[in-house]
C-alpha cells in the first residue's frame, strides 16, 4: 500500500495512491484511519512530505564504503544524530542552499516510518512497530559539519530533510534494494540496503533504548558512498527500489 499526504484545493489529507489518483482517508495512518468515497485525481493533487515527524533520528556511517570515503571507520554501535522536524519537506519542494555554507552535499537514504509508540523494543519485535518506508535525502552542509565538530547545524537547516514521495507499507529492507542518487541525471550514489552495517531492526532496538519513538517519527538509515556537492539550480533525485523517486531542486537563499 502506498500512503500519501496531499494538498487538494485548500485541504491537506492522507490517502492511498493508485494509478488514477488518491483515495482519501479520514484521520491519519496512525490515528482514526477510515476510507471515504472521495478520489482526488493526480491532476488536482500536490504531493507533500508523507509524514510530519516529531523527530528524525539518523544513523551516520552505516555503510562501510561511505565511512571509508569520509576518512573514518564504521562505529562499533550505531552513530546517532537528529534532524529537526522543521528540516522536513516533500517532493518537488526546493532545498535552500544556506548563506552560511559553501559546500552542501546530497545523501540518499532509506527512511523508516514508525507506526506506534516504541520504547525498549527488541530487534526481533521491531517489525511490528514499523508502519512503512520512504525515501530521504539527508542534505548536509559538509563544511559546517567539519567546522562545528558536531552535526546539529550542518544537518538541521530548514529544507535539509526531503522525504517522499510516499510511504510503502510492503517492503523488506533486508533484500537487496537499490538506493540511488542522481544529480542532473548523473548517478552519484548507487548502493544497496543489504549493505547496511546495522539493519533496521538493530537500529530500532538501539534508538528505542534511549528515546521513545512516536507514531510518524522517521529513522534515516545511512547513506552509501558517492556523496558530493550540489549547487543552486541542481536537481537531486533519490530513488529507492519499491518506493520510487524523490526529486528536489537546489535554490540559493533569497
Amino acid at each position: 500500500m502506498k500512503i500519501v499526504r496531499i494538498k487538494a484545493d485548500d485541504d491537506i489529507v492522507y490517502g492511498v495512491a493508485d494509478a488514477e489518483g488518491v483515495l482519501v482517508y479520514k484521520g491519519t495512518p496512525f490515528f482514526v484511519w477510515e476510507p471515504t468515497e472521495i478520489v482526488v485525481p493526480w491532476s488536482k493533487a500536490t504531493l507533500l512530505a508523507p509524514v510530519l515527524p516529531t523527530k528524525v533520528v539518523c544513523v551516520g556511517k552505516n555503510y562501510e564504503d561511505h565511512a571509508d570515503e569520509m576518512g573514518g571507520k564504521v562505529p562499533e554501535e550505531p552513530l546517532i544524530f537528529l534532524k529537526p522536524s522543521t528540516s522536513v519537506i516533500g517532493p518537488d519542494t526546493n532545498v535552500v542552499y544556506p548563506r552560511q555554507s559553501q559546500e552542501v552535499h546530497h545523501e540518499a537514504e532509506l527512511a523508516v516510518v514508525i507506526g506506534r509508540p516504541a520504547r525498549n523494543v527488541k530487534a526481533e519485535d521491531a517489525g511490528s512497530y514499523i508502519f512503512g518506508y520512504t525515501a530521504a535525502n539527508d542534505v548536509t552542509a559538509r563544511d559546517l559539519q567539519r567546522k562545528d565538530g558536531q552535526w546539529a547545524r550542518a544537518k538541521g537547516f530548514d529544507t535539509f530533510c526531503p522525504l517522499g514521495p510516499f510511504i510503502e507499507t510492503e517492503l523488506d529492507p533486508t533484500e537487496r534494494l537499490a538506493v540511488i542518487c542522481r544529480v542532473n541525471g548523473e548517478v552519484r550514489q548507487a548502493g544497496f540496503t543489504s549493505d547496511m552495517v546495522f539493519g533496521v531492526a538493530e537500529i530500532i532496538e538501539y534508538v528505542s533504548a534511549f528515546t521513545t519513538l512516536l507514531p510518524g517519527d522517521v529513522l534515516l538509515t545511512g547513506t552509501p558512498s558517492g556523496v558530493g556537492p550540489v549547487q543552486p539550480g541542481d536537481l537531486m533525485e533519490v530513488e529507492v527500489d519499491g518506493i520510487g523517486t524523490l526529486a528536489n531542486r537546489v535554490v540559493a537563499a533569497a
